[in-house]
């Protein structure tokens, strides 16, 4: 079996794997009699319960039928635009995470990072995604958490990240019109985000394993590219939203001051939830 192929079922990333037309045969230096994965193969391997959507529920939507694993309302996302911004916005959380994770030399947490949103939200979106008429951009993901495993440096890897980001933005241009407007669509994914962030930090401080920080780290970074995007528009049009917003950002910027976990995780839990609360009702319909 190829070596890449048994990192990435190693890190629980087989789900990805099979929504994914990439790694459907084995490598040039196989044997002929070594079995290729199947599409069955990785259903057995589930992603990791802290990895696989742990404390990432939530958002515009829940509760509602067609609810994937990202915590979103598939069923929304076809017809709100904020839903749907919000599934892409989870998915540039994880690039932006695996981005500077990989930056700061967390190889394999990056690689994960980088392929994990094709199993958890991407696959069940991609019907909405055919619909609205968005190219399939799964394999850039799943190229470039290849792409660390065969030793690519911070340049390429950067580089890999722009066309993903690219991708990504090209999809949010797609979102369905239900009449909102840019800045109310960015208050509402940035609400989102903010959300997850806060409840990912909780969910880090319970244990001392990385990947819930990192998860909760992209979902901040997430929520701060989002206002920035529509800062003008949201503060011209909701300006009690954009104070709450600036609020709840600073609170997460100390929180998460870089990719790397700091030691302590010290940051005060009730601030960061009542900040996030005041988001979401600031930016409520």
């Amino acid at each position: 079996m190829d070596v890449t192929y048994k990192r990435w079922v190693g890190l629980g990333l087989g789900a990805a794997l099979a929504t994914s037309t990439v790694l459907t045969a084995c490598s040039p230096t196989e044997s002929a009699d070594t079995p290729e994965p199947s599409a069955e193969a990785p259903q057995a391997v589930p992603a990791p319960a802290a990895v696989a959507g742990e404390g990432e529920g939530g958002g515009p939507g829940e509760g509602e039928g067609g609810e994937g694993e990202g915590g979103v309302s598939i069923a929304a996302a076809a017809y709100d635009p904020i839903v749907y911004g919000s599934a892409i916005a989870i998915t540039k959380a994880h690039v932006y995470a695996a981005r500077d994770a990989f930056i700061e030399g967390e190889s394999e947490a990056a690689a994960e990072m980088y392929a994990h949103p094709v199993s958890e939200v991407l696959a069940d979106m991609a019907p909405i995604f055919e619909a609205q008429g968005v190219e399939d951009f799964n394999h850039l993901l799943i190229d470039t958490s290849g792409a660390i495993f065969e030793g690519e440096n911070v340049q390429q890897i950067s580089a890999r990240t722009d066309d993903i980001l690219t991708a990504l933005d090209a999809a949010a241009a797609k979102a369905p019109d239900n009449g909102s407007t840019p800045a109310e669509i960015a208050a509402g994914v940035t609400a989102d985000q903010i959300e997850r962030a806060t409840d990912m930090y909780r969910a880090a401080a319970e244990t001392d394993r990385y990947e819930p920080y990192l998860d909760g780290y992209g979902f901040y970074q997430a929520a701060a590219a989002a206002f920035a995007a529509e800062e003008t528009g949201i503060e011209a049009s909701n300006p009690d939203a954009a104070m709450a917003i600036r609020a709840a950002l600073d609170l997460l910027a100390a929180a998460y001051p870089s990719a790397l976990r700091p030691e302590t995780l010290d940051a005060d839990q009730s601030a960061l939830t009542v900040a996030s609360s005041t988001v979401v009702l600031t930016t409520a319909d």
